[in-house]
């Protein structure tokens, strides 16, 4: 099969973006792996005709935004991020009402609707970098309450206002499970990404996004390390550095939804060229603003 999907990514001039949280399958067929907003700029910068996104909806749409002229196929339609819906329009604006000079930074990891009722996207690499940057002083963090609450915390000059959405899989990782795993590998530094919850970003030795945890493991003179994210993202740790050990929390933190893009439901998708994610224009013109807008300041 893997063979297959490589023949039919040349016949068709296709691409396949994989997240780190999809399935290691789907990884090693991948052209392109890695976080949203490195798939993001890959996405703009493909000349492929067909891209195939293996990740969740939001992940889909923001390629067909960024390519409007490009087929962009998901290998599972149904894979969604509950995170991204978080939010409802009505509450954008009585925030803009309430807030003079009020600046909606939208997570990536949000629907197109919710992109289109924003001022820009950031992703949890450039988020800080980003907020810093706007010339407004009162911003409306949207949709993640962790990542909004650690971004408060690096720009403390900005009034940031915290919406309440969270992302499932990193809210359920417990202190009590992290503070087992130290003590049975008390070596180990513990690396968290900021959609956890406060009191994990506490104890954390090193907080970044998915590209920034593996790129400090590799660094890393250590030889073990506590990973506070989506469990997909061993396969990458794993194959970079194979004298390396790594500890998942327990119930390990794994994303269905991302699971959900197998390799035959890759294989099936580059044949078919089915699921086909469709945006309107309306709602891709205004959705991409906020986009160009993270590739342009997170330069």
């Amino acid at each position: 099969m893997k063979e297959q999907i490589q023949k039919l990514k040349k016949e068709k001039n296709a691409v396949i973006l994989t997240h780190y949280y999809a399935p290691a399958e789907a990884q090693e067929v991948a052209d392109y792996v890695g976080d949203s907003f490195y798939l993001a700029k890959i996405a703009k910068k493909s000349t492929a005709d067909i891209i195939v996104f293996c990740g969740v909806s939001f992940m889909g749409e923001s390629a067909k935004i960024l390519n409007p002229d490009k087929k962009v196929l998901m290998p599972e339609l149904t894979a969604d991020c509950p995170m991204a819906h978080m939010v409802s329009p009505g509450l954008i604006q009585k925030m803009r009402e309430k807030y003079e000079d009020l600046a909606v930074v939208c997570y990536i990891n949000s629907t197109a609707e919710l992109k289109c009722q924003s001022d820009v996207c950031v992703t949890s690499s450039n988020a800080i970098k980003i907020v810093r940057a706007l010339p407004n002083k009162n911003i409306f963090f949207i949709p993640d309450r962790n990542l909004g609450r650690y971004v408060a915390e690096q720009v403390p000059e900005k009034n940031i206002i915290i919406n309440n959405g969270y992302c499932p899989i990193h809210a359920a990782i417990t202190k009590r499970a992290l503070l087992e795993l130290k003590d049975k590998h008390p070596s180990a530094p513990i690396l968290i990404h900021p959609e956890c919850e406060s009191e994990l970003l506490e104890i954390a030795d090193y907080i970044g996004s998915t590209a920034e945890i593996i790129d400090y493991a590799a660094k890393s003179e250590q030889s073990e390390f506590i990973i506070c994210t989506e469990d997909g993202v061993e396969y990458k740790l794993e194959k970079d550095n194979p004298e390396k050990k790594f500890y998942f929390p327990s119930p390990r933190p794994c994303c269905g939804d991302m699971k959900l893009n197998t390799l035959s439901s890759i294989y099936s998708v580059l044949k078919y060229e089915t699921n086909e994610v469709h945006v309107s224009e309306d709602v891709r013109l205004k959705a991409q603003r906020p986009l160009d807008r993270m590739l342009e300041l997170g330069r």
